[in-house]
């Protein structure tokens, strides 16, 4: 088979690895399908995408649309004549994307299809205690995440596994895998298999919605394994948050929590305790013992800095 034409598109840093091992492989990538740049942070200095900044220094051709149906950009697409599509992290495709290319695109997820179809997989496969997660190479088609599967590679979740953690493990899962589904799509030897043929009627399918912030929010009257669960799936990016109030002036300030961790010590939902100079919140069950965190108006520390000048004394969880 001829050298693949390839056209890659891609956003953020979970995105990255995979064009680089699609780049280091020695196969064509004839372009680069990127968000725009925008502005950010306090300074509002422009922010151009991880998968922008690699292909730059790598001297590959850049796209960045804001309207993927616009006839200048698909005439643009078509114009690289490309084979294949890859895309890792990236908008929904309209159909005239994604079916341009003769061989079809392929997408990586970061979850064992069917399971966690959605935007938010890596979060909500912590939040929900999975044991395993893992990433899947699949053909895109009409419904978002539905499509024929190509390969899949199961990724065992650690004890304590972060959102943060566990994208990781899956960007270099997913790199690889990429790699493999290119060899295999290269030899012609291979077989699709439906989602529905990987349906296990004996477990249900979770799906994997958009996080919200007022998914983020701790409901203190749950376990402390279900509050330290979301915790750990929404650290370090969004972060879950509670707001805490002063008993004496009523003020409300909001608090991010990214690091915390069960004990064995007995609570009740909202209590706010200093043990051995530690700070401790109570879910319904036991406390959890505070390691992490953000103040509103302060940067990310540990408890233990944050006590250093600020007393929780006069607080209580809103």
């Amino acid at each position: 088979m001829k050298d693949l034409r390839i056209i890659f598109m891609g956003t953020p840093d979970f995105a990255v690895e995979s064009l680089r091992q699609i780049h280091k492989s020695g196969r064509k990538v004839v372009a680069v399908v990127t968000a725009p740049d925008k502005k950010a942070g306090r300074g509002q200095k422009i922010q151009q995408s991880a998968v922008k900044k690699y292909a730059e220094e790598n001297k590959l051709p850049v796209l960045q649309p804001t309207n993927l149906k616009s006839e200048e950009f698909i005439a643009e697409l078509k114009a690289f004549q490309a084979d294949i599509q890859v895309v890792v992290a990236f908008r929904m495709l309209p159909e005239v994307v994604w079916n341009m290319p003769a061989m079809g695109t392929f997408n990586l997820h970061a979850s064992l299809l069917p399971n966690y179809r959605g935007a938010a997989p890596i979060n909500w496969a912590v939040i929900n205690g999975e044991e395993y997660s893992g990433v899947t190479t699949f053909f895109l088609k009409h419904q978002i995440d539905t499509g024929d599967v190509i390969l899949q590679e199961k990724v065992k979740l650690a004890p304590r596994e972060t959102a943060g953690s566990l994208h990781d493990k899956l960007m270099n899962v997913g790199g690889k895998l990429v790699i493999k589904t290119f060899d295999l799509i290269e030899s012609g030897d291979y077989e699709l298999k439906s989602q529905d043929q990987l349906i296990d009627s004996n477990s249900p399918i979770n799906e994997a919605p958009k996080i919200f912030r007022e998914d983020c929010e701790i409901q203190w009257h749950k376990s402390a394994e279900e509050v330290d669960r979301l915790i750990r799936g929404l650290s370090p990016y969004p972060a879950a948050w509670t707001s805490i109030k002063s008993l004496s002036n009523g003020k409300k300030l909001n608090l991010k929590i990214f690091k915390a961790k069960p004990t064995e010590i007995q609570s009740k939902s909202k209590e706010i305790k200093i043990i051995d100079r530690k700070l401790h919140i109570g879910t319904k069950d036991y406390f959890l013992e505070i390691e992490e965190l953000q103040l509103e108006g302060k940067k990310r520390m540990t408890a233990s800095s944050l006590l250093n000048g600020f007393s929780f004394n006069d607080q209580e969880i809103d």
